[in-house]
């Protein structure tokens, strides 16, 4: 399973919503003006990495219970 190509993309899309979660996490710490301009917009820039990453998901889920 580590080889497929579709599972080493669903891995590299969930780094990337781990990445974008510790940055908005770490706007929200900062405080002020950088927060005020990057908090909300990385939150939303992790919903859309977690709909993909789900949706991925269930397209492996899908693909690989077809045999």
């Amino acid at each position: 399973m580590a080889n497929d190509p579709l599972f080493i993309l669903i891995a590299l899309v969930m780094l990337g919503v781990v990445g974008v979660l510790l940055f908005g996490i770490s706007s929200f710490a900062r405080g002020g003006a950088f927060s005020r301009k990057w908090s909300n917009k990385a939150m939303q820039w992790r919903i859309g990495a977690q709909f993909v990453a789900v949706v991925l998901i269930l397209l492996f889920t899908y693909l690989r219970s077809k045999g």
